[in-house]
């Protein structure tokens, strides 16, 4: 039986500038880290083959975060192999990760003084289902390029009679 998203795996090109990243933009907290800074990188066919790396990436960082009542983020820096830039809301697989706040105007102005970029301003949120007073949501790129987006919808989401599941929110 599935219980829930455990946690969302995120390649960084720096874990130290992401982490910050995260500490500013999200009071992510350091959880633990599976290979620190005076770890040796973890490398060779058996790692390659257990997470699908190309012949000669080398894990040289992995850390986890929590952030909130929610799924924690693990950050993932890679050394010897092509890499490259994030993925767009058009490709297919993982496109973005979506942070519910409480105050969307407070998260982006974090989220901008931690070094990401809104890709517009906060709108509300549309259709019958997800509209309501002050349900908005906003997408930006941290400063590597994934697309991150900011949600609230303090008005409740309009489940349809035919709902067979609510969506996770996190709680207060």
């Amino acid at each position: 039986m599935t219980r829930g998203i455990d946690h969302i795996g995120i390649t960084v090109p720096n874990i130290e500038q992401a982490t910050l990243f995260f500490e500013q933009a999200f009071d992510a907290k350091l959880a633990y880290e599976n290979i620190g800074q005076k770890d040796a990188p973890q490398e060779g066919s058996g790692i390659e083959q257990k997470l699908g790396l190309p012949q000669g990436t080398k894990v040289l960082r992995i850390r986890m975060l929590s952030i909130g009542h929610s799924a924690g983020i693990e950050l993932f820096q890679f050394v010897h192999t092509h890499q490259q830039r994030p993925a767009l809301a058009s490709d297919y697989g993982l496109q973005h990760a979506a942070f519910y706040v409480d105050d969307i105007h407070e998260a982006t102005a974090r989220f901008e003084a931690a070094g990401g970029e809104l890709l517009s301003t906060p709108s509300p949120l549309s259709g019958d289902i997800e509209s309501g007073e002050g349900n908005m949501f906003v997408y930006g790129r941290t400063p590597w390029g994934m697309v991150i987006e900011l949600i609230c919808y303090p008005a409740g989401i309009q489940y349809p009679s035919d709902s067979q599941a609510e969506r996770f929110t996190p709680g207060k």
